[in-house]
């Protein structure tokens, strides 16, 4: 029986690790302590699971005196992201497996602070990258290690995150680099994990320009520079594009939040609140990137996204020495202001006519591969699997530094070796395991 103690009571905390501990693997798995920052947020967490109003609550100074009351053997990990690395560190000290939630931690000092504890402890480290448990994303995968399109020569990734969805992390703690890395980090860690993890090649090299293109003062679709302001209460509604594109003039701007519970007030939790202005002048953080990455065994990746497109979803590409890939998804399609086609893969080999791939879909959240990954998390992985899937520290590390790198290379206009972050040289490797 793994005893778990979750750090972190967001609601991604509670949709995506406590729910299905107590819904689906309560025979091998129980919740023996919660801790946070704010007790407001176990009260929710309670009255959300009634079944967890006897575990007991504890402050983010008494993670050894949770440890040690509770007897745990797991730590989940879901508090705000520049804090991960303290709860996964003190956690492999005392020898406990780590479940993580994406991204690791924020900086390349801090993996090498993850993978050096791992080194020395007899716990691990679990990154719940749930994105690699998409069916299609299994599926590109598989197709790749068949060696349909033989040695992967090149990827183009263009990820699109729309105006609804790509708001929420200027509205909030997300907006602060020392909080979240950025979002070359805090989001697209999800996608350079996929490449690194589809093409089985390491990132050497990072060139990248970044930008703040929409959100931020400066923005032209700023109705005021007036720092300050928050959606639900603003006078500047009704001059506001982006407030009249998501809100009628009878209701509050609809706030997207994984680390909100549906339905709470805004101001329910002591010190944060969800909705602030996506115009202030305080905002560092970028929204917009393009980055080239450079692989060891010869592959190149060609990577954009942006945070304020008309419609959310990516296109991919994948050539190799015997043919290509290619798919394009349309995510949310409500919100999508055209009608949205079925995702397929295309396989196209280099001599010969292209297959039309229909993957077997899957139920539940993010693309039907958070059932897939909890199962993963709380069972261990699948051994029908023909390939590992669950991602671990290193894999954590190299998505980070990566997202990293692409921050930097933006920031000096030079190009950043990953290596050099993470402190890999032949004379030294102190973290690699």
């Amino acid at each position: 029986m793994k005893k778990i103690v979750v750090c972190g009571l967001s609601n991604r905390a509670l949709k995506m690790f406590i729910e299905p501990v107590l819904t689906r693997f309560f025979n091998s798995n129980e919740i023996v302590g919660l801790l946070d920052i704010d007790k407001r947020r176990y009260e929710v967490c309670v009255d959300t699971f009634p079944q967890l109003e006897k575990i007991p609550f504890y402050r983010q100074d008494e993670f050894e005196k949770m440890v040690a009351e509770t007897g745990a053997t797991t730590v989940i990990v879901t508090s705000r992201d520049d804090t991960h690395v303290d709860y996964i560190v003190k956690g492999l000290q005392l020898d406990l497996d780590i479940i993580s939630e994406k991204p690791m931690v924020t900086t390349s000092d801090d993996a090498i602070r993850v993978l050096e504890a791992e080194r020395e402890s007899k716990g691990k480290v679990t990154v719940a990258f749930n994105y690699r448990y998409s069916p299609y994303h299994t599926k590109i995968k598989e197709l790749i290690d068949s060696g349909k399109i033989g040695r992967v020569t090149s990827i183009d990734l263009n990820w699109y995150i729309d105006t609804y969805h790509g708001s929420s992390y200027f509205k909030r703690w997300n907006r602060d680099r020392d909080f979240s890395g950025g979002l070359s980090v805090h989001k697209s860690t999800h996608h350079f994990d996929l490449v690194n993890w589809w093409i089985d090649q390491k990132p050497e090299e990072v060139f990248a320009y970044g930008a703040l293109n929409y959100y931020g003062a400066d923005s032209e679709l700023n109705p005021s520079r007036v720092d300050g302001r928050h959606c639900g209460t603003c006078t500047e509604q009704l001059d506001c594009d982006y407030y009249r594109r998501w809100s009628g003039r009878s209701q509050s701007v609809a706030v997207r939040d994984d680390h909100l519970m549906a339905g709470q007030d805004l101001g329910a939790y002591t010190g944060y609140r969800p909705d602030s202005c996506i115009f202030d002048s305080d905002i560092e953080i970028e929204d917009t990137y393009v980055a080239t990455v450079k692989y060891n065994k010869g592959a190149l990746l060609s990577y954009s996204i942006n945070f304020s497109v008309p419609y959310e979803g990516y296109r991919l590409a994948i050539n190799g020495t015997k043919g290509r890939i290619e798919t394009q998804e349309y995510h949310a399609p409500s919100r999508t202001p055209f009608p949205t086609p079925e995702q397929t893969i295309d396989y196209i080999p280099l001599f010969g006519s292209k297959e039309i791939i229909h993957v077997v879909k899957n139920d539940g959240g993010h693309g039907g591969g958070d059932p897939l990954i909890q199962e993963d998390l709380y069972l261990g992985s699948d051994p029908s699997r023909g390939y590992e899937v669950l991602a671990g520290a290193e894999a954590g590390a190299y998505s980070i530094a990566v997202g990293e790198a692409v921050w930097k290379s933006a920031k000096s206009g030079q190009s950043v070796k990953v290596k050099e972050l993470l402190a890999e040289t032949e004379e030294c490797k102190p973290w690699i395991i």
